[in-house]
């Protein structure tokens, strides 16, 4: 090795070149991200680590309240609650994801569609959209779940199902409105000259310029899909038990609250810490994309 080669600088590393950019992003983007890290750790390897079963009964004496053995307690069958959490993640955030991702593509196919090729088509999507919209989200769950039939209660392609008809027709508002806007531009003016079809244009031109519109609404709709999927679990409309879902436990330990409300707490935080970390993350990156977001809109 030369003298010149000896006194050069090392090269920096990847690392020292994303600390300043991780400084730059909103901390609310940064504690959202750790925390929403942190579940999804959790729902990938929490089988394999959980101290016992969902379904495990017997596992210390019921309704024992906290210890180092059960740091959630026992419900009244003897199942540990900690380990009904853990198992329990996958479920919640494997359903919110799917649900609000299906709501999301049914959503932005009617919004771009409605907004660039507007009319008679635009006003019977919009109308449509407007009647699904004034109805109160959880009420529009639950008439599905009521229109699906028995046979179908408790299925979670149903649950799937019902999260992407509440968000659809929100989400599908903003695609419109991103359409409108886009749809008055230079290039999307020389696509049609070029004779390309309307879903050729929504594919190559809307699309990618509304893509940042569409992620902050997917994250958002993620944030408050969970509370629906526990409001419908809570209600007895959502998974069937022994399933660990968390609204579903909430419910099934509510009459223990004042014996023993660790039981209730535990699937209680967990839940409010997923929103929380989602709601934060969803505030940070429309920050970083420059759009502004309402978190208490539903």
């Amino acid at each position: 090795m030369s003298v010149e080669q000896a006194n050069m600088p090392a090269p920096p590393s990847r690392l020292s070149g994303l600390l300043p950019l991780w400084r730059q992003t909103p901390i609310s983007f940064r504690i959202g991200l750790i925390v929403l890290v942190i579940h999804l750790i959790v729902a990938i390897t929490g089988p394999f680590w959980a101290p016992y079963g969902f379904s495990q009964m017997g596992t210390g004496r019921p309704l024992s309240g906290m210890s180092l053995a059960h740091p959630f307690g026992v419900d009244q069958l003897g199942r540990d609650i900690f380990s009904r959490v853990v198992h329990g993640s996958h479920i919640v955030i494997l359903l919110s994801l799917s649900g609000t991702l299906l709501g999301l593509v049914i959503g932005a196919i009617l919004g771009l569609l409605s907004g660039y090729v507007g009319g008679w088509v635009d006003e019977l999507i919009q109308r449509l959209l407007e009647a699904l919209i004034s109805i109160p989200f959880l009420v529009l769950a639950l008439l599905a779940i009521a229109a699906a039939g028995s046979e179908m209660s408790g299925n979670p392609v149903l649950i799937v199902l019902v999260v992407a008809l509440v968000y659809a027709p929100r989400i599908a508002r903003m695609a419109r409105a991103a359409a409108i806007d886009i749809a008055t531009r230079d290039y999307v003016t020389v696509a049609r000259l070029r004779g390309e079809s309307a879903w050729s244009v929504m594919r190559r031109e809307l699309l990618p310029n509304a893509s940042s519109v569409l992620l902050v609404e997917f994250a958002l709709r993620a944030g408050y899909a969970p509370v629906l999927i526990g409001s419908l679990g809570f209600l007895g409309f959502g998974l069937r038990p022994p399933t660990p879902e968390w609204g579903l436990m909430i419910s099934e330990n509510r009459a223990l609250l004042i014996i023993s409300p660790i039981t209730v707490l535990g699937p209680g935080l967990s839940l409010a810490s997923l929103v929380v970390g989602l709601n934060l993350f969803t505030e940070g990156l429309a920050r970083i994309l420059g759009r502004t977001v309402k978190l208490g809109n539903q």
